[in-house]
């Protein structure tokens, strides 16, 4: 059974006359909705704040309410009358449905026939929570009894839109009402975010700042969008009121941004006109700073500002795109298409905001269809651009290919001739050094010979006295670093002046040369030095060997000396020689000096204590 069938509705209106109450009816058909709008009489009056006041106010004082009051942005607090009345003999379920989610404060005042009244307070000002029924809109659920009449009034407080489109739907209208609403809602809302996901992932996967731009704008206005038609109040912030009062007119400016930032990427304009480029940065900047003001100013003039700043962009956008069509710019033309939709929309939005202009919808509903067409358009210039951009690097790639083919044979030729030449090169290099080599073989033997002669003496063929003193000093270090003794032999042959004089300096030479080899041989470690001194005198190093050990090698040399069969023509000449010895772990290198002064001393001792002995130094013989 159709519920509205057999009803007649009659809405008892406060006229403008001063005496009466006009009935007015309005027989309804097999409608399930019924518009209440046209209907509707209202009265403006800060003072009137309470129902009593309300229910004894003159009727000549309720006034129509005609459609540029309903748009208007900001008006003062009004009231709404209106009286149903069931003719039929059925009890009837109504939904009276305010279509505009955007009222902030709606007392609701219910007065049925010999009834006690009912009082609701809703709007966006107020947690979602408190809304009569879980809906985008304000929904007031109520029974309409047989042969009764049901008198409403509405108190509007609202800084945006005084838009109120009220209508009274049955079960079966409000069921029908809400499935297309949710459809048109889902459709235009999964749309949107449909094309803005798809912007981020491709912006994500390609790094392209034409598509992260895009993205942003999209969601910035997909997120508009819902907030328009009250679904954040339900299912993102149903707690905080306060965001609901201050999303809408913060979105708008981020929005304009990101479509500022886009067109100047989309279009080229740094490449095409820098005047251009620099209008849209200048406008990008004004946009964000109006979105660091839009919390400290009001909503109704924030709201103005925005749609002031979309005309004025609209507008700039258009005039840059429309120049750049006229360029040849392919894209600009089909841009211009695309914008164009939203510039129409976005005009008459403000003009019915403003109070200029009246057509039978929410003032928002023309730019949300000219949004939706720029943006569906706007996709495909993107997908143009994009693949503008994909055959750009396409060409770049095949050219750096055919440049790198070019080059890879230019470097193949290249190094075909290098290995040519680097054949010839280690020909003739090998040559050199072959001839290097046998200079460097024969510098090296000469440099040794020359080592050889000096480090050596000549005479006697052991080594001399400045290789004595630079191997005393390495072995001076390595005793003080190893804590180990070293031990100093000076030797001096007894007597040798008066075999010169006796024998001739050629004998003396003789006695030389054997005394020499005989130390030599005595030797048995390799670290062990023995060195002429000067004239008749000898020294030995002998590393890592204690007194004692040190004065065993002096006597068995002593002894080995005293044994040589020397003999000058017919005569042999006798030979002795004394000995000096002395050792001591070095402590620092004025210490190696020492050990030579010492085993000098000893040696003097020896000679001095009858020559052909070992004398050991101690500190007697220092005193």
């Amino acid at each position: 059974m159709k519920h509205f069938n057999p009803l007649l509705i009659i809405l008892i209106l406060c006229c403008l006359s001063t005496s009466s109450v006009a009935h007015t009816l309005l027989p309804v058909g097999d409608d399930d909705v019924i518009e209440l709008s046209p209907w509707l009489y209202y009265v403006q009056d800060d003072k009137l704040q309470r129902l009593d006041d309300i229910q004894s106010l003159n009727p000549s004082r309720w006034k129509k309410i005609d459609p540029f009051f309903n748009q208007a942005l900001a008006v003062k607090p009004f009231w709404i009358k209106f009286s149903l009345y069931n003719a039929t003999t059925e009890k009837l379920r109504n939904y009276l449905t305010i279509g505009n989610p955007h009222l902030d404060k709606i007392s609701l005042y219910h007065l049925p026939n010999a009834e006690q009244t009912v009082h609701l307070e809703m709007g966006d000002a107020y947690p979602f929570s408190l809304r009569p029924m879980v809906h985008n809109q304000f929904v007031y659920p109520f029974n309409l009894a047989p042969d009764q009449v049901h008198t409403f009034y509405l108190r509007i407080e609202t800084q945006g839109s005084a838009s109120v489109p009220l209508t009274l739907k049955s079960s079966n209208g409000m069921i029908r009402a809400t499935e297309s609403q949710s459809l048109y809602q889902g459709l235009q809302l999964g749309a949107l975010l449909a094309i803005g996901l798809l912007s981020l992932f491709i912006a994500i996967i390609s790094r392209s700042p034409s598509y992260s731009l895009y993205a942003g704008y999209v969601l910035t206005v997909s997120l508009l969008v819902a907030t328009l038609l009250g679904l954040p109040a339900r299912y993102l912030w149903p707690d905080w009121p306060t965001v609901q009062e201050t999303i809408i007119p913060l979105l708008i400016p981020i929005g304009i941004t990101f479509m500022l930032l886009f067109t100047e990427r989309v279009l080229q304009l740094r490449d095409n006109n820098l005047l251009m480029l620099k209008l849209c940065r200048y406008s990008a900047t004004g946009t964000l700073i109006l979105t660091l003001l839009i919390p400290f100013i009001s909503y109704p003039l924030a709201l103005t500002v925005d749609i002031l700043a979309v005309l004025i962009v609209s507008l700039l956008l258009m005039v840059i795109a429309v120049m750049l069509s006229l360029q040849g710019h392919k894209l600009a033309k089909l841009y211009t298409f695309a914008w164009s939709g939203m510039l129409i929309g976005s005009f008459i939005t403000a003009m019915m905001y403003l109070g200029i202009v009246y057509l039978p919808m929410l003032p928002q509903t023309p730019m949300l269809i000219g949004l939706n067409f720029e943006i569906l358009f706007m996709t495909a210039v993107l997908a143009l651009r994009y693949n503008d951009e994909r055959k750009t690097k396409l060409k770049i790639q095949q050219q750096a290919l055919e440049q790198s083919r070019r080059i890879r044979q230019a470097k193949e030729e290249a190094l075909q001739a290098e290995a040519n030449s680097n054949e010839k090169l280690e020909q003739m290099v090998q040559e050199r050094t072959l001839e290097l080599e046998i200079a460097l073989r024969e510098l090296n033997e000469a440099n040794q010979k020359l080592t050889e002669q000096n480090t050596v003496d000549s005479l006697t063929g052991v080594k001399n006295r400045a290789a004595f003193e630079k191997r005393l000093q390495a072995e001076g270090r390595l005793s003080r670093r190893q804590q180990t003794p070293l031990s100093v032999l000076m030797i001096d042959i007894d007597r040798f002046k008066a075999i010169n004089d006796t024998y001739g300096h050629l004998a003396g030479d003789q006695a030389l040369k054997q005394i020499a080899q005989a130390l030599k041989q005595k030797l048995r470690r390799p670290s062990d030095l023995v060195s002429r001194f000067g004239g008749e005198e000898f020294a030995m190093i002998l590393p890592n060997t204690s007194i004692d050990g040190a004065e065993k090698v002096a006597e068995l040399i002593r002894v080995t000396v005293f044994q040589l069969p020397l003999s000058w023509g017919a005569n042999a000449i006798p030979l002795t020689i004394s000995v000096g010895v002395y050792a001591e772990v070095i402590v620092d290198d004025q210490q190696i000096n020492t050990l030579v002064e010492r085993a000098d001393k000893a040696l003097y001792h020896a000679k001095n204590s009858g020559r052909n002995r070992v004398c050991v130094y101690t500190v007697d013989i220092e005193q």
